[in-house]
């Protein structure tokens, strides 16, 4: 039997071992931290639960096939809910969308703001549509090894306009300046900024609009658990608190890893679900082209990184919407702000999310849950001293959501807690404290992404956001199932 190990125990690597475990060889996760999940951990303090990372499920069925490939039901395993509205869209002038698939209920509100966008709003989701067809249905399940792969979707890319921005795309059928911040912010859910993101991304509309938006009951830490022991129960083994420090190569194939523990794995494939640019300076950088790969690597564009306040509250709030978009008064110098050299918090997005508006038990009896993420620059776009200004930068975040939208949130404060840039590359290993990798930019796309599988070492490969397609669940899950697909492929030649 073939032996694979995993490094770490993120969703993409959660998800290629099932897959790999499947399909009859034996895997073994090796994680670092002392539970699995990655950016999707969980903390469990003063009673509340806190989801440390994504919290949006949009495509349940990539999820549903993991446990349907080895005859398993997901509803045996885990429990996923429906959401409603998708998100709830706010502005300081008072203006609220609820952001859904309802047609009717969406065109409502849409005539609210500019009655001629009904008509721009219908073109812009055919639109993304297509984009979804051909950038998440037909390239996302597509593995791009070679240059030929990049070659067969170009006339696609140039029918959909891939070379235009996602704000670009909006702005040709929406009218209202609202709007256009309305259907252009999903790409900041996948580190992309909405003036510079390739266009194919605005199918993260199409996509919520076909399957809509999920959430685990007992939170994203419930649908960790379930993944873990669907692997565990097809034989597969993960071992916590197991940090590897080494990838050892033999002529042109990775043969072993070495953990900080001491110990050393023996493999037949080895895959990394760890930071890839980490990956080859840290574990790699024995070798020539480990170094040589680094160097080329750090030379792209990284995406931001963020700001989270995970905190509860004694008191529930059962009126406000599971997922709230907080928009600045000027958007486009918010979004500058987030990519640029010189942020301010002075003009800053915040996401909220609140849990325990559809699940009561993540929070005490009689309490809230939530965490409000701000996206922020990564450690290179920025000078800030987060050790320093992190509970100046938490105040001014309350500050607000005490104002706009939940009174008297400091003197119901039960428990706090705050994950900075210095975090992410620090807790998490993420270079620059980046939250998602490679920027999502149309030349850092498909084949211009780093691959799946490493040119050098014939038995390495990789899965994760860094790698093709990239990062959000949804991302994430695809690149196990083309990296797996390689994999087994390899094993056959």
């Amino acid at each position: 039997m073939k032996k694979a190990i995993i490094i770490g125990a993120g969703i993409g690597g959660i998800a290629l071992a099932i897959r790999l475990q499947t399909a009859g060889i034996s895997t073994i996760i090796l994680e670092k931290r002392d539970k699995p999940g990655g950016r999707a951990y969980v903390y469990k303090q003063d009673g509340f639960t806190f989801d440390a990372g994504p919290t949006v499920i949009t495509d349940p069925n990539s999820i549903k096939l993991l446990f349907d490939l080895s005859k398993n039901r997901m509803e045996n395993y885990v429990d996923l809910l429906p959401i409603k509205p998708f998100y709830r869209l706010h502005w300081k002038t008072g203006k609220i969308l609820n952001y859904e698939n309802n047609i009717k209920d969406l065109e409502k509100q849409i005539a609210k703001f500019n009655l001629n966008d009904i008509k721009g709003y219908r073109l812009f989701l055919e639109y993304s549509k297509e984009a979804f067809k051909e950038g998440y249905l037909s390239f996302a399940s597509k593995s791009f090894l070679t240059i030929k792969d990049m070659l067969f979707i170009l006339p696609k890319l140039i029918k959909i306009q891939a070379w235009k921005s996602v704000y670009n795309i909006v702005s040709q059928f929406i009218e209202n300046d609202y709007l256009k911040q309305a259907f252009s912010f999903n790409s900041l859910f996948i580190g992309g900024n909405p003036f510079s993101t390739s266009s194919i991304y605005t199918l993260i509309h199409a996509l919520e609009y076909k399957w809509g938006v999920w959430f685990p009951r007992g939170g994203v830490g419930a649908l960790i658990n379930a993944l873990i022991k669907l692997f565990q129960n097809l034989g597969g083994s993960i071992i916590l608190n197991s940090e590897v420090i080494s990838i050892n190569a033999h002529e042109n194939k990775a043969n072993k890893v070495y953990s900080k523990n001491g110990q050393i794995f023996n493999a037949d494939i080895i895959a990394s679900n760890a930071d890839l640019i980490n990956t080859y300076r840290n574990l790699l950088s024995q070798y020539t082209f480990g170094k040589k790969k680094y160097i080329n690597l750090i030379k792209k564009k990284m995406s931001n990184s963020l700001f989270i306040i995970y905190f509860g509250l004694s008191k529930q709030y059962p009126h406000l919407a599971h997922h709230t978009i907080f928009f600045p008064s000027n958007y486009k110098k918010s979004i500058e702000n987030i990519f640029g050299k010189n942020f301010s918090t002075n003009n800053i997005s915040i996401y909220l999310h609140s849990p325990s508006v559809t699940d009561l038990s993540l929070a005490p009896l009689g309490c809230s849950v939530f965490y409000a993420l701000i996206p922020v620059p990564n450690l290179d776009n920025t000078s800030i001293n987060w050790s320093e200004e992190s509970v100046k930068f938490k105040n001014i975040v309350f500050k607000y959501l005490e104002k706009y939208y939940i009174p008297n949130l400091r003197k119901r404060l039960i428990t706090q807690r705050i994950f900075t840039p210095n975090d992410f590359q620090n807790v998490l290993g993420s270079y620059l404290g980046s939250a998602f990798s490679f920027a999502p930019l149309l030349t850092q796309s498909a084949w211009f992404r780093p691959h799946n599988r490493d040119k050098n070492l014939t038995n390495l490969y990789f899965v994760g956001a860094g790698t093709h397609p990239g990062a959000g669940i949804p991302g994430v899950i695809a690149s196990a199932n083309i990296t797996s697909e390689i994999i087994l492929n390899d094993i056959i030649l």
